[in-house]
């Protein structure tokens, strides 16, 4: 017994090792840009590709996946996946054209896309009782979290030493140890019930899933009044609703949209979008912030972003020790209130505020982060049962990075619209494209009442964004307190045993 428990465990290590990947994969592209920008002579449309075509492959897939996982075999998709990311990744290092980079990012996404809810849905059948089961689920988020700050660390290194090809080389030997864990291992299972893969569905949630994931991207690049941007979002927002209506008719739909009438289920899952916003106009704010007006460079942005993941690691400890003695719905609601808090001291940021305002309130924003995403996602998981928890993972994945691509889209909108305004009679080409652009503007004319008008215009737009955050994680809280009953993690529902079949 104490021996499967060690495997247990050490294959959630290499699982999270892997998802630890897809965290840094986020993020570590960003600082390679520039770089990329010189050697594979990309233009601002291939550079804008570089990461949309990731989200997109992402986007359209994750559903499938689910699905074909629960019919086949997670273990057996899970490791062609680990397999297939590591391939795109050695294809993204030895890429020598825009376009060829593109293409393995494509790749890189649909690994992607399989990896995290196939991951994820391994966990019922690997720890069955509902207390090792959250303390996991936690592990699992919590290495996909530290990920995303950790990119711009472990990128802006490898760039100040090596080539630009490393950002992705680094995902290899991170793979090969997931792979080969999950190989020795991870159990298999799958559904005990076989059944025909949802063709329709699967066509309908690819291209619903991708036309309103592209419009969100094209109106975040072009702004809100894009008119073909919003013919695609109207169009991919149809094709879903005809994909809701036909699994409603299909007698084995791709996935069960009954799960949404469970209260778990649908206010997890939406918990867990509603965080994606605090931390999507962190990640959006602060490393703009640490460059533009504290004028560091991408390394020295990354490490200052350390703090975060402190707070990250603190709230992730606290969180399984909390659930058992507080209930879902305190946790919660402490955690939003947290996260409403920290946005608020960082909304209140000015230029002269300096750094230390800053990681008091990110590491306050991690510790929020780490108390609501293992709680948020644990609530949803309760409903799922190891017969389809596969399909429903990628759905609760696939509402995630929805409602984080439409959240950039919104809090970009808000934070470029302040800074325009702010900018008065700066409000010009190149300046009002962006911070980055206009402090390069003032320094090329050495003009520093336009530096000052510049840095303090992007922060005016810093702080209407987090505001907008900090609002949400109230209303969050508020919602917690109203709707949650306070559920323990044993209360939740048992992934039954007899409704999967493990193999091996």
């Amino acid at each position: 017994m104490k021996t499967d428990s060690t495997r247990r465990w050490l294959a959630l290590g290499a699982l999270a090792v892997a998802m630890l990947t897809i965290g840094l994969d986020v993020t570590v592209l960003t600082v390679a840009l520039p770089t990329l920008a010189v050697d594979l002579n990309a233009n601002t449309s291939a550079l804008q590709w570089f990461s949309s075509a990731y989200t997109l492959a992402l986007a359209a897939v994750m559903l499938p996946a689910g699905a074909l996982g629960d019919r086949y075999g997670r273990k057996k998709f899970l490791l062609a996946a680990l397999l297939l990311f590591g391939a795109a990744s050695i294809a993204c290092t030895v890429s020598t054209s825009a376009g060829q980079l593109i293409a393995a990012r494509v790749v890189l996404g649909i690994a992607a896309a399989a990896m995290m809810p196939l991951s994820m849905s391994v966990l019922p059948a690997m720890f069955p009782e509902p207390a090792q089961r959250q303390r996991a689920l936690t592990i699992w988020i919590t290495s996909i979290a530290i990920g995303l700050p950790l990119g711009p660390i472990v990128g802006g290194w490898l760039l100040r030493n090596f080539w630009w090809g490393s950002v992705f080389l680094i995902n290899v030997p991170m793979v090969v140890i997931g792979a080969v864990a999950v190989a020795v291992l991870v159990p298999e299972s799958r559904s005990a019930h076989r059944f025909r893969i949802d063709l329709p569905g699967v066509v309908l949630s690819a291209a619903g899933m991708l036309g309103l994931t592209y419009g969100f991207i094209r109106i975040g690049e072009e702004g809100w009044g894009d008119g073909p941007a919003w013919i695609i979002v109207l169009a991919g927002a149809l094709l879903l609703g005809a994909f809701a209506a036909w699994q409603r008719r299909t007698a084995q739909p791709l996935v069960d949209l009954a799960l949404f009438a469970t209260d778990g289920f649908r206010w997890g899952t939406a918990f867990s979008i509603m965080v994606n916003f605090a931390m999507f106009g962190m990640f959006f704010t602060v490393p703009q912030y640490f460059q533009a007006v504290l004028g560091v460079d991408a390394l020295g942005s990354g490490l200052r972003l350390l703090p975060l993941i402190g707070g990250l690691l603190v709230g992730s400890r606290l969180v399984d020790r909390a659930l058992p003695k507080l209930g879902i719905r305190v946790v919660l609601t402490i955690g939003f209130a947290l996260l409403a808090g920290s946005l608020t001291l960082g909304a209140l940021t000015t230029v002269d505020s300096g750094y230390g305002r800053t990681a008091l309130w990110i590491t306050l924003l991690g510790a929020g982060m780490g108390l609501v995403m293992p709680a948020a996602m644990g609530l949803a998981m309760g409903e799922l049962t190891a017969e389809r928890s596969g399909s429903g993972s990628a759905l609760l994945q696939a509402l995630r990075q929805a409602g984080g691509t439409i959240g950039v889209a919104v809090l970009g909108s808000v934070l470029s619209t302040r800074y325009r305004s702010e900018l008065g009679e700066l409000n010009r080409d190149p300046i009002a494209d962006g911070v980055n652009a206009g402090v390069a503007t003032a320094h090329k004319l050495g003009d520093p009442s336009m530096l000052q008008q510049v840095q303090s215009a992007f922060v005016g737009g810093m702080g209407a964004m987090l505001w907008a955050c900090a609002a949400l994680c109230l209303l969050s809280a508020a919602v917690a307190v109203v709707f949650i009953r306070s559920k323990r993690p044993a209360e939740a529902r048992e992934p039954g045993t007899a409704e999967s079949m493990h193999v091996g």
